[in-house]
């Protein structure tokens, strides 16, 4: 494993973090899978190196990461979790980011989480967020439950990242979790200029998502993108959008292209995978950890996708 520092925070991260949710929520949404299941696949990630675990209060994962952790040094790890958004028209959104604080506390089994997260904030929730929410959450950093405060984007509904934007000027967040992938790499331009020069940590959500594992998704998306003129005719084979990565030996698999894109991207400290499959895991952390992709290869896919900021990959 590489480990490198979280922006600011001065905390040593694993440069792979284990996602907790996703669509598989450490395979808890697949029938048949079991808790003992996810608990393993916790603990595997952490066999491997990993010390950075990205869990939320909506997950339902919370639980697993504290029977997986329960038995572990704690100060060797770097726990991650997430508050969603309480209805802004309820009498004390403050008091429930207390609450939310208090039993995702509970459920890990922790005095303290390492990084506390509005979750999923919009440019809509933006001035909520900033004039409720986050005056609790510097309470609670003040309380020692949390170490560092930090947001993550609703990136499917704001795929150009305009409440990271306006934040980051601000200069309100330790740390954010952001969508970024070789499909929009528009974070490249809106945020980690930002981050940089604030010294922000930034972890890296949807570096794969079906467009980049799925050939199918990958076509339709890409021909949708032809017939809007939003990629270049002339640069992309319509039936074999990315064989190029594979064809020119760059890479073994689409998502392993896609998680060395995210990797090695100079701003990017963290990038999550996530999975219930314990040899995608394996596959996941291998990709990450492999060098960067050639600079002719990138330079093929900032033609192809370099102005695009309306894309999730999925």
């Amino acid at each position: 494993m590489e480990y490198t520092t979280l922006g600011r925070t001065g905390l040593k991260v694993s440069v792979a973090g284990l996602g907790c949710g996703g669509p598989s929520r450490l395979g808890l949404r697949n029938n048949g899978d079991s808790e003992a299941g996810a608990v393993a696949l916790v603990r595997q990630a952490i066999e491997l190196g990993v010390n950075f675990l990205d869990t939320a209060q909506s997950y339902g994962t919370e639980p697993v990461v504290g029977k997986a952790i329960a038995e572990l040094r704690r100060e060797e790890l770097v726990i991650s979790t997430k508050k969603t958004l309480p209805p802004a028209d309820r009498g004390n959104p403050e008091d429930e980011v207390v609450k939310g604080l208090e039993q995702s506390l509970k459920l890990i089994g922790t005095d303290y989480v390492d990084v506390y997260h509005l979750h999923g904030v919009e440019p809509k929730d933006y001035v909520f967020a900033e004039e409720r929410l986050l005056p609790a959450m510097r309470r609670l950093r003040d309380q020692g439950k949390i170490r560092f405060i930090g947001v993550t984007e609703g990136f499917p509904q704001d795929p150009s990242h305009r409440m990271l934007h306006e934040s980051l000027m601000e200069n309100l967040w330790d740390v954010v979790m952001v969508g970024f992938n070789l499909l929009n790499p528009s974070a490249r331009k809106a945020v980690f200029l930002l981050t940089a020069s604030n010294r922000v940590g930034v972890l890296n959500m949807f570096a794969v998502r079906r467009a980049l594992s799925q050939p199918d998704r990958l076509r339709s998306l890409c021909g949708e993108l032809l017939e809007k003129g939003m990629i270049p005719r002339d640069a992309v084979d319509a039936d074999d959008p990315l064989g190029f990565l594979l064809e020119e030996g760059v890479a073994a698999t689409l998502p392993e292209a896609a998680y060395r894109f995210c990797r090695h991207e100079p701003a990017v400290d963290i990038v999550l995978t996530g999975t219930g499959n314990p040899e995608h895991l394996k596959a996941n952390i291998e990709a990450i950890l492999k060098p960067a992709l050639p600079q002719q290869t990138l330079g093929r896919l900032e033609q192809l996708f370099g102005e695009l900021d309306s894309l999730t990959a999925n």
